[in-house]
């Protein structure tokens, strides 16, 4: 329909689609001391969802965010009060400003949620003991115009993922580093 209004449009698939029912921006699983599913959270990933992406310009919330914006058709929460999701912005959702109006924080944890695992020891004692930080959001894509080849759009939606680097510095090196006219310098990409 947007087509036929001259709004540009495109088909946005999701992969690893998280679905944050309490919009913590967190999966949560939750297991007991043996290790056994406790079903506390409502909150799934789904292998994949798909939303619409149209062109607007967002008077309502500021230059920044014009652009592609993201409407789901089959929304599976209330908003509002009513079935509605966006128009959010892509560019709020990658910048993470998920404090605005159109279900910002819901589509940022559908492509960028932590899964986390907890442990239950007691009615008022849990743990955090695993996260994972990679899972959610992967291969966002959409199909590319006059071709049937997927086009990559996870950078509209988030930053690369941050690789850990582990090195070590021989102690004789580290202690050289220490005298006044010398500075180690390390940066994280």
């Amino acid at each position: 329909v947007l087509r036929c209004l001259g709004i540009p449009t495109r088909v946005i698939t999701n992969f690893n689609s998280a679905h944050d029912k309490n919009l913590n921006l967190s999966i949560d699983k939750y297991i007991d001391m043996s290790g056994n599913n406790l079903h506390l959270s409502e909150d799934s990933v789904w292998n994949f969802h798909v939303w619409n992406e149209s062109w607007f310009v967002r008077r309502d919330l500021g230059s920044f965010y014009d652009g592609w914006q993201v409407l789901d058709a089959t929304p599976q929460e209330k908003s509002k009060g009513i079935y509605q999701c966006g128009p959010a912005s892509t560019r709020a959702i990658k910048e993470g400003d998920v404090n605005l109006d159109y279900d910002s924080p819901f589509v940022f944890a559908a492509v960028n949620a932590d899964c986390v695992t907890w442990i239950r020891h007691s009615k008022k004692r849990i743990e955090r003991i695993y996260s994972n930080t990679r899972k959610i959001g992967k291969f966002i894509s959409t199909k590319a115009v006059g071709t049937n080849s997927r086009v990559d759009v996870t950078a509209n939606y988030k930053y690369p993922e941050v690789k850990e680097i582990s090195f070590k510095i021989p102690y004789s090196r580290y202690k050289n580093s220490l005298m006044d006219d010398r500075k180690i310098l390390v940066t994280a990409v």
